[in-house]
């Protein structure tokens, strides 16, 4: 059943006018803005500095992206191939005769199978008393080495003696005559002979 809505007296309407002018309508609800968070800006990319006390290793912060992989770890080059790719200081036909093994050594000296302690000095005695006669090709021979029958936790390089015969043909007292030292051609005892040629005696 519908309620009749109750009409307002002259009286009440009076009284509700004046009270109506009294108020102000309400604002809407707005919905309420959510603040939004900003990134912070980048900062701006400095160079790094090397870490303390690791002057190669650059500092890391949690988080950070790893940086791109070194080139990774390379072998020394061997004996061999450094004396190969010195630079030639002698004249260039007679080196490629000579790597070749069109010269034939003024003289050669074998010290395959030797100590160190009695290879030094001999070599020593060997090319001064060359450069002294006026030679200037020798050949040097020192074996390839052999493989130790137990390596244990410590591996021994193989071939002590040709590892060694290039710094003392370069070390005083030698290194003042000796003008270049190379691999000796296969048919002369390749990789387990030097050639060794001298400066001119004065």
């Amino acid at each position: 059943m519908a309620r009749r809505r109750k009409r307002l007296s002259d009286e009440d309407r009076a009284v509700w006018e004046r009270v109506a002018k009294t108020t102000r309508p309400m604002e809407r609800d707005r919905p309420a803005v959510v603040a939004r968070e900003t990134p912070d800006p980048p900062e701006p990319s400095r160079p790094r500095e090397a870490a303390p006390g690791n002057p190669g290793i650059d500092p890391f912060r949690i988080g950070e992206a790893a940086g791109p992989k070194g080139q990774g770890h390379h072998l020394a080059p061997s004996v061999v191939e450094r004396i190969d790719n010195a630079p030639v200081k002698m004249h260039r036909g007679t080196h490629r005769r000579m790597v070749k093994g069109k010269m034939r050594p003024d003289a050669r000296i074998d010290l395959h199978g030797m100590t160190l302690a009695r290879a030094h000095p001999l070599l020593i005695r060997f090319v001064l008393d060359a450069h002294a006669r006026g030679d200037r090709l020798l050949l040097v021979i020192t074996g390839k080495g052999r493989d130790a029958e137990d390596d244990g936790p410590i591996p021994v390089r193989r071939g002590v003696l040709r590892h060694q015969v290039p710094g003392w043909l370069t070390a005083p007292p030698l290194g003042s005559v000796v003008l270049d030292i190379r691999t000796a051609h296969r048919s002369q005892g390749g990789e387990g002979a030097y050639y060794v040629y001298l400066k001119r005696a004065k």
